[in-house]
């Protein structure tokens, strides 16, 4: 289904003409039109699928067709982290390109006295839409810069990892802020219970869109060793000493592991850097900027960047440790192997982590090769699940089907021939209109 098929208004939609955006993923097509008829929406989808288009196209829409408040913050978007903030922060400014009355402002943490400042400002001016992290933007509420009496639309971007962050209060503190009338929109990656009540408390009679979760691209080479935790770092240095390794992610679930495996990869003189929660904001911009100009070749990360993140040239993908669950493993092991280019992701499976890797290849339907050991590393473990080792708490990476109560597109009332007069006038339009020097920018190609 086309973008030109819903009820977008002509701004929105020659934005995304320029930007050459005309088939709707289906969490869009799922979504957008409820959001525009009024409903609170609960979104199930991994990332890459097109969520942050899926509310932030209709949102605009409607901000742009009037009817709000000038001088209210309108729509309040909440990211678990500062990169995902951003993020959305560049997708709203491609969007919103031919919006004159509507701006954005990401607010987070992790900055100078100066951003904090600008921070102020904007929201006391009444930024129609602000995008923030939990934190940052219940400091600014504590401290009376903003008001939510008035915001009309309340989206929950990647919930379940806010809730794994600890955000739940946060985020139960500013929904008791925001009035009843106040349209709101939650996305998780998963559907463990936390998110189902948290659902339950934030949202009204929501219509809920779920997606079973993709496994990944066939493209993506995998394989595993499986090795006891001590040999975890010889067969890292094995890996580099005998292969041409560049634009290579290392994931690990702790940030002390992040900062080990880099000291050790910088010993073997290899072009790393180390991404996680202990770095300033500054500190991780320089950090993503060198690493997507190719000023470094290797990135060891927290689950961080496992999501959110577009980098579309990335070879490698390094699973230190086997991730909690199987949506998790797809997040990162994703971030390989996109705009139809091949990938590589291996996965470190230690004695405890045995059971949960079954639970993934169970989950991706096959088994992963298993490498052997590089010599000199001693004897690995048996892959068979021991009495002992209980698997960590994780979802079982069940993927659900399609579950929505959406309605139908029918209802627009437009048919194959407006459709083709709609496509006609914006190219007129276009060509008629004074357009700027330049063109929208392109979030990338997963909005």
């Amino acid at each position: 289904m086309t973008f030109e098929e819903t009820n977008l208004n002509d701004n929105i939609l020659d934005a995304l003409y320029d930007m050459h955006f005309e088939e709707m993923t289906p969490i869009q097509e799922h979504c957008i039109p409820e959001i525009l008829d009024g409903h609170d929406v609960l979104g199930v989808a991994q990332t890459g699928t097109g969520k942050t288009a899926a509310y932030l196209l209709p949102i605009l829409s409607l901000l742009d067709d009037g009817g709000y408040p000038e001088d209210a913050i309108n729509c309040v978007v909440m990211a678990p982290t500062r990169e995902l903030a951003q993020q959305i922060d560049q997708a709203m400014q491609g969007f919103s390109y031919y919006i004159d009355d509507v701006s954005s402002i990401a607010v987070y943490g992790g900055n100078d006295g100066s951003r904090f400042d600008q921070e102020i400002k904007s929201l006391r001016g009444g930024a129609p839409v602000v995008i923030a992290t939990p934190g940052r933007l219940l400091s600014h509420l504590k401290v009376g810069n903003l008001n939510l009496s008035r915001t009309s639309f309340f989206v929950l971007d990647e919930a379940d990892r806010m809730l794994d962050m600890g955000f739940s209060d946060d985020i139960l503190q500013i929904n008791a802020l925001l009035p009843k009338t106040c349209q709101k929109v939650m996305f998780s990656a998963t559907m463990p219970s936390k998110i189902r009540e948290l659902a339950v408390s934030l949202l009204h009679h929501p219509v809920e869109v779920k997606l079973k979760v993709s496994r990944p691209a066939e493209k993506i080479r995998q394989s595993a060793y499986v090795c006891y935790d001590p040999q975890k770092v010889g067969i890292i240095e094995h890996l580099f000493k005998n292969g041409d390794l560049s634009r290579v992610i290392i994931f690990c679930g702790k940030k002390d592991r992040v900062k080990d495996i880099n000291r050790t990869l910088q010993k073997l003189k290899i072009n790393c850097a180390a991404m996680h929660s202990d770095l300033s904001q500054a500190e991780r911009d320089e950090v993503m900027y060198r690493f997507k100009a190719g000023q470094v070749d290797v990135l060891v990360a927290t689950d961080i960047v496992a999501r959110g993140i577009d980098i579309d040239d990335i070879r490698t993908v390094i699973n230190y440790d086997v991730p909690h669950d199987a949506e998790d493993y797809v997040h990162r092991i994703g971030r390989t192997a996109r705009a139809d280019r091949d990938g590589v992701a291996i996965t470190f499976v230690n004695e405890q982590d045995i059971r949960l890797f079954k639970q993934i290849e169970q989950f991706l339907g096959k088994e992963v090769e298993k490498n052997a050991l590089p010599d000199g590393l001693g004897e690995a473990p048996e892959y068979v699940v021991k009495k002992g080792f209980p698997a960590k708490k994780g979802h079982g990476g069940k993927g659900r089907g399609h579950g929505s109560k959406g309605k139908g597109h029918g209802s627009n009332g437009k048919g194959n021939g407006d459709n083709n007069q709609r496509g006609a006038a914006r190219k007129n339009h276009h060509g008629g209109r004074k357009k700027p020097n330049k063109q929208p920018k392109n979030p990338g190609s997963s909005i």
